[in-house]
C-alpha cells in the first residue's frame, strides 16, 4: 500500500488543458454576378390595314372637256386617286339628247357617271356620292355632312349661274345683252363676297379641312378668269384656291380629261 501510494505521488497532479478549438472564419459570401438587363420587346407598330383593291373598271365618266361641271367630277376622282375611263360626248352633234346617252342621264346634260351598274348624274350629287363610297372629302359627322350640303345647294343657286353663263357669253355660246350681263356680274360678285368672308374664318369651305364643298366651289372658279371675273379682289378666296390647288391629286381640266374617250 505504501509503495502504491508514493508512486501516486510521483506522477504529476493535473487538469489537462484542452487547445481552444480554432474559430472557423465565416464564409465569404460570394458576389452575384448582376444580371444583364433584359431587352425590352420593342413594341412594333401594327401594321397599316391593306388599301382596298382598286377596281380600275368601278368608274366611267361620260362628259366633254369644255365642261366645268365634268372636270368637277374628274377632279374629285383624280384627287381620290381612283382611276376611271372617259366617254366624251359631244355636245355640238347632240350626242347628250340622243336615246342612248338619255338611259344614262333623263335630264339630258353632261355628266354622267357609272358606278358598276347605276349611273349617276348632276355633278354636286356625284360628289356627294363618291364622298360617302370613297370615304375622301366627306364629312365625319351629320353636322359636317350638312353643312357640305348646305355649301354644294348654295355654290349652284348663288355662284356657278353667274360665272357658267358669263364664261358661256365670253366664249360665244350664249347671246345676251349688256342689262342681263351686268345683273350676272353683280351676282357672282355677291356670291364672292361672301365667300370671301367665310373664308377669313377657316381655311376650307365647310371646316378645318378639304371636301367636296371646295371641290365643288373651285370647279366654279376655275373658270372666272373665263367669265372676266378677277379674284385678285378676293385675297381670301385666291389663297383657298392656292392650297386647293396644292392638293395631292390636283389637276387642270388638260390634266385630268382627254380630248377623246379613254378606256381603261
Amino acid at each position: 500500500m505504501a509503495k502504491t501510494a508514493r508512486k501516486a505521488a510521483k506522477k504529476p497532479v493535473g487538469k489537462t488543458v484542452s487547445k481552444p478549438a480554432a474559430r472557423k472564419q465565416p464564409a465569404r459570401a460570394k458576389p452575384v454576378p448582376a444580371k444583364k438587363p433584359t431587352k425590352q420587346p420593342v413594341a412594333r407598330k401594327p401594321a397599316a390595314p391593306a388599301a382596298p383593291a382598286v377596281d380600275k373598271e368601278r368608274f366611267t365618266l361620260f362628259g366633254m372637256l369644255g365642261s366645268g361641271p365634268t372636270y368637277t367630277v374628274g377632279l374629285m376622282l383624280s384627287l381620290c386617286k381612283y382611276p376611271f375611263s372617259y366617254i366624251h360626248v359631244n355636245l355640238r352633234e347632240a350626242q347628250h339628247k340622243q336615246p342612248d346617252f338619255l338611259v344614262k342621264n333623263r335630264f339630258g346634260q353632261v355628266p354622267a357617271l357609272r358606278d358598276g351598274q347605276s349611273y349617276y348624274v348632276q355633278s354636286a350629287a356625284i360628289l356627294q356620292h363618291l364622298a360617302d363610297e370613297l370615304h375622301k372629302f366627306d364629312g365625319k359627322s351629320e353636322f359636317e355632312k350638312h353643312r357640305i350640303r348646305e355649301w354644294l345647294f348654295w355654290q349652284w343657286d348663288k355662284l356657278a349661274v353667274p360665272v357658267f353663263r358669263l364664261r358661256a357669253r365670253a366664249r360665244g355660246l350664249r347671246q345676251f345683252g349688256d342689262e342681263v350681263r351686268i345683273m350676272y356680274d353683280t351676282e357672282a360678285r355677291a356670291a364672292l363676297a361672301l365667300l370671301e368672308n367665310e373664308l377669313g374664318k377657316s381655311e376650307w369651305v365647310a371646316g378645318k379641312r378639304p371636301t367636296v364643298a371646295d371641290v365643288g366651289i373651285y370647279g366654279v372658279l376655275r373658270y372666272a378668269a373665263e367669265a372676266n371675273i378677277d379674284l385678285a379682289a378676293y385675297p381670301n378666296v385666291s389663297n383657298w384656291k392656292k392650297r386647293f390647288e396644292a392638293l395631292p391629286g390636283f389637276g387642270t381640266p388638260e390634266q385630268i380629261l382627254p380630248m377623246e374617250s379613254r378606256l381603261l
